[in-house]
């Protein structure tokens, strides 16, 4: 094992996450200490040299996050929760309809349906899909606990957990790290190393970037449990020569680390290169919110208006006050003349608000997402499912590209997860080949739309009943297509006897001859 933790060029890695996970969790103390390099305290503000320094440190101190409050100032500064509302946006699009994971083998699939489809695993989907959105990608492994589940179930965890390995940029191994204690300078780690065929466990303990020296899993009531479980060589076998883990990438390719053989299959962020674009958002929210708060109406009053409140006590104007007397009207530049004066600035908010409009559709179009995503449709609520199409093109084209990679990963570690069960919880599950992954159609069909279409072809004779059965309903099985095509052909008195049957008392046979007028 590495001394340093995470190992080169990993660390580099999760530094770049912790930039997006700031933006993601938009909490403004995480992304003053991301942009300055320190603590947010409450102390006198100070300029930092790094402010008119060149290159990379230069740039992030000049980020509106990055620049330091003036001396004498109380800036507030505001943040806009884009970045989170991107990464809820594209789990929605994966995940609103949970996929269909299919398999040949029945006994498979039973054991798949009840380890997968069930509303905590859609949940858990939708939590990858959104951290996989944040950081660039997400893990899912198989995991099982006799007193959880009846089942092996699968885990998701955050790419800034884990170490991966690869091999022609597929998964080959994976390290995942938990903090389980933190004493003082001391830190203890379990990790957990997924390999083919077998689980590894160790409890470290060494310091905040130091993985340190392996002690006894027992150590630790976190990891006690694993403690009996392991052989000798901290290993508990998974019953299957399968990798019991799988990486799904955000998207590809990854323009950061391209470079870099081990860091190059990791998936880029829908955060990335638009940070800067999240920081000027927040400048001009903050800005508009300063116009806001400079533009309250002040009174100028002249001294006499003023009811002196003691000594220390300073003075009062009472603004429901009728009569006041004034000593020294004429010794203010000679007029006799008192005035209240009022003061208020404008705010502008067309200016603000066209500014945000604007970084805010440049920052969706750059991350490939189309405002109306977002619930922008101009307030038309009567819109139909075709013109939802048109106006979320950019997006549902990101949807399909994030599926691809989805499928792929859910389809690997299903396939473990089956093999595991069989061997944890017993059975004749087997899968030979890998399941197949659905997504479904994410804008369904306007229904008025649909039909005119379907009775066009029918009219046309361009499609059979079949056809035009499956095309009204997408989700059926061919028994309850079958049965359809029936009772239509039945109550239209397009069914004929069928000359081998028909003995005068049996009633037509409409299986046997609606395939004539399909």
């Amino acid at each position: 094992m590495p001394s340093s933790w995470p190992p080169p060029p990993f660390d580099d890695a999760h530094a770049r996450m912790r930039e997006w996970d700031a933006w993601y969790t938009g909490d403004p103390e995480r992304l003053v200490e991301i942009y300055t390099g320190e603590r947010r305290r409450a102390v006198t503000p100070r300029l930092r040299p790094s402010t008119y320094r060149g290159g990379l440190v230069g740039g992030l101190a000049r980020f509106f996050w990055g620049r330091p409050v003036p001396v004498g100032q109380t800036r507030q500064r505001l943040h806009v929760p884009l970045a989170a509302d991107i990464a809820t946006a594209s789990a929605d699009l994966l995940f609103s309809e949970p996929p269909r994971i299919i398999v040949d083998d029945t006994a498979a699939q039973a054991r798949l349906d009840l380890a997968l489809n069930s509303p905590a695993m859609h949940s858990r989907l939708l939590e990858a899909a959104e951290i996989a959105s944040a950081l660039g990608g997400a893990y899912l492994r198989v995991v099982w606990d006799a007193d959880v589940a009846e089942h092996a179930m699968l885990d998701a965890v955050h790419a800034d957990a884990a170490v991966p390995e690869w091999r022609w940029g597929e998964l080959a191994a994976v390290t995942f790290y938990t903090r389980v204690r933190v004493d003082g300078p001391a830190v203890w780690r379990h990790l957990e190393r997924y390999e083919p065929g077998r689980i590894v466990h160790a409890l470290h303990v060494g310091t905040d970037t130091e993985l340190g020296r392996p002690v006894p899993l027992a150590e630790d009531p976190s990891t006690a449990w694993a403690a009996p479980l392991v052989n000798a060589e901290g290993n508990i076998a998974t019953g299957t020569d399968r990798l019991a883990a799988a990486y799904v990438p955000n998207v590809r390719p990854n323009r950061v680390w391209r470079g870099t053989p081990q860091l190059a299959p990791l998936g880029r962020s829908d955060f990335d290169g638009v940070e800067g674009l999240f920081d000027a958002l927040d400048e001009v929210y903050t800005s508009w919110m300063r116009d806001v708060r400079i533009a309250k109406a002040r009174l100028l009053v002249p001294t006499g208006y003023l009811q002196d409140n003691g000594a220390g006590r300073g003075a009062s104007f009472d603004e429901d006050r009728e009569v006041y007397t004034e000593l020294n009207a004429l010794s203010r530049g000679g007029s006799d003349t008192l005035t209240v004066s009022a003061h208020q600035f404008a705010i502008r908010v067309a200016e603000h608000r066209d500014t945000a409009e604007d970084i805010t559709r440049t920052t969706l179009r750059a991350a490939g997402y189309s405002l109306a995503t977002l619930g922008d449709n101009d307030g038309d609520a009567s819109i139909t499912a075709t013109e939802v199409t048109a106006r979320e093109k950019l997006s549902n084209r990101t949807r399909d590209k994030k599926a691809r990679y989805w499928a792929s990963g859910l389809a690997h570690v299903s396939a473990a997860l089956v093999e595991i069960d069989r061997a944890v919880f017993g059975g004749t599950a087997t899968v030979p080949d890998l399941p197949k992954v659905e997504f479904p159609d994410r804008t369904q069909p306007d229904p008025e739309a649909l039909a005119r279409t379907v009775q066009a072809l029918g009219a046309a004779e361009a499609a059979s009943t079949d056809v035009r059965v499956r095309m009204v309903h997408p989700d059926w099985e061919d028994d309850q297509v079958d049965a359809e095509v029936a009772a239509i052909l039945t109550e239209s008195g397009r069914t004929v006897p069928d000359p081998a049957k028909f003995n005068g008392s049996e009633k037509t046979s409409t299986q046997a001859n609606s395939t004539l007028f399909r």
